[in-house]
């Protein structure tokens, strides 16, 4: 029988033996071959210990040199990129987790009893969890990416034309390419509508070498639409597009959102054109803002409302007490849609899931297009500004089959590591809104010729103003309006002024 002297120091050692393997397990699930430098494999724990710390120092390089937005675009826009980092992860997992099971049995206790044992498989395997799941999770993360670039950005074709001079090989892809402008188009495209609806239109005209942004938003109700006389609709609309009931008068919806529909009535026109509906909002869009358009987005308003469901939501300064599942009932009042009973979105400080945001964006029984459009900028400005990385990452996979399946975008794939550098610098710079609503023309008959010199005004850069010693400045510049001078304005107004404003104080 032995002393108590002896079974205490049994125990000890059983300790010791226990923590000792406790230890150098968690370390190499902590950093791969760590564990390992303690035992007789002490040579194999230095090479993967080395080959660990040089990988992580090459990775935070890359992201010092590149900026930490730089490189996940410049990463994750590549699917080469991707595919290698994919399969990188699953090898380095694989053996970050055998070098797991190495230490585990380099350095497990000798006779151990049978709960003992069963101690320390479930150890080592909630160890190779723990690799195994993030590994897994950023897999399927990049995976969907892969698909995801795979699938909106497709090789050139008849819609994939860079039109713009792009370098990307070079070392400043934008040298020849002062600006770039790009149509953004939400489009309806719902059962009870005829074709293809331009909901909301937009060009965004970017300054490549500063990333300052000027939105042009354009009403979807501008008459009298110019064709440019080598347009295939001209001869149809020689002084514009527009029609009218010979009785009464009234506009038939012959309007700006209709051009893409009236260009899929007439494909005749558009001979070896798969797609002349986009082809003339295009080239409509140009036309009117004096802008080439260079690129293209269409996102379908179907997918709106779950993108700011990915976002978590997004919170708005509501004017007025807007109705939700509406239409006006063409007697000055409202009436529900079918199905649907009486719901508000009231005013104030609201926080919006993805349908309120829908028709906050789009509802208008109650007021005008015009109302609606300051509605949509102070939208986009909210969500540019309030999108939060760990909740987009979170539900990336809800968030990328959104975009795969209600977004068209034309940039080719070979063209992506040059927009992933402009993207860089539209976040740097200032990204301003441009409305063209009826406090700036007017809708029944626009001045175009207007519309095109407050568009050129206001892209092209202003000269910095010179101080003098008095405070003063001078100069043609103008400065954005403050939030100071934003609180001097009487909360009694209802006509808001539209003009050239930062997109932050579009709300």
């Amino acid at each position: 029988m032995s002393s108590p002297t002896t079974r205490r120091h049994l125990r000890a050692t059983r300790h010791a033996a226990f923590r000792r393997f406790y230890l150098h397990t968690g370390a190499s699930t902590l950093v791969p071959g760590s564990g390992l430098l303690g035992t007789r494999a002490r040579r194999l724990g230095v090479i993967l210990v080395s080959l660990f710390v040089l990988s992580l120092a090459a990775v935070i390089l890359k992201v010092v040199t590149g900026g930490v937005v730089g490189t996940a675009l410049s990463v994750g826009l590549n699917t080469k990129t991707l595919l290698w980092i994919m399969v990188g992860l699953v090898a380095g997992a694989l053996l970050w987790i055998a070098t797991v099971y190495l230490t585990s049995k380099l350095t497990r206790p000798q006779r151990l009893q049978p709960v003992d044992r069963w101690t320390v498989r479930l150890f080592t395997a909630l160890c190779a969890v723990l690799i195994a799941l993030p590994t897994a999770f950023a897999v399927r993360t990049l995976a969907i990416q892969r698909d995801l670039v795979s699938s909106v950005f497709k090789a050139a074709g008849p819609k994939a034309t860079s039109g713009s001079n792009i370098q990307v090989a070079a070392k400043d892809p934008w040298a020849d390419t002062p600006r770039v402008n790009v149509m953004l188009v939400g489009s309806d495209s719902g059962r009870d509508r005829i074709g293809v609806r331009s909901d909301s239109m937009m060009v965004a005209s970017i300054n490549t070498k500063t990333g300052d942004t000027v939105l042009v938003s354009l009403p979807r109700n501008l008459d009298y639409i110019p064709f440019a006389p080598d347009d295939p609709l001209h001869a149809l609309y020689p002084n514009g597009f527009h029609c009218s009931d010979p009785a009464t008068g009234i506009n038939l919806n012959c309007l700006l959102n209709g051009i893409w529909t009236q260009a899929e009535e007439h494909k005749d026109l558009f001979p070896g054109d798969p797609t002349p509906g986009f082809t003339e909002t295009r080239r409509t869009l140009g036309y009117i803002t004096g802008l080439p358009i260079n690129q293209s987005v269409i996102i379908d308003l179907k997918g709106f409302q779950q993108v700011v469901d990915a976002m978590g939501g997004v919170t708005v300064d509501v004017k007025s007490k807007l109705c939700m599942h509406c239409l006006s009932d063409g007697y000055g009042g409202i009436k529900w849609a079918k199905g649907y009973g009486p719901e508000w979105i009231q005013p104030g400080t609201q926080k919006l899931d993805g349908e309120q945001a829908l028709w906050f964006a789009r509802s208008r029984a109650q007021s005008d297009d015009f109302d609606r459009m300051r509605r949509q900028r102070c939208l986009v400005g909210a969500m540019i500004h309030q999108s939060n990385p760990i909740s987009l990452l979170a539900n990336y996979g809800q968030l990328a089959a959104v975009f795969k399946h209600n977004v068209d975008i034309d940039i080719p794939a070979s063209d992506l590591p040059a927009w992933a550098d402009l993207a860089q610098r539209i976040q740097s710079g200032t990204i301003k809104s441009l409305p063209i609503t009826n406090q700036v023309v007017n809708t029944d008959h626009p001045d175009y010729e207007k519309i095109r010199r407050l568009v050129k005004a206001a892209i092209t850069p202003k000269p910095t103003p010179t101080t003098t010693s008095s405070g003063s400045s001078s100069g043609t510049g103008t400065s954005t309006p403050s939030r100071t001078t934003k609180k001097t304005t009487p909360s009694t107004s209802t006509a808001p002024t539209d003009g050239l404003t930062d997109l932050a104080s579009a709300c």
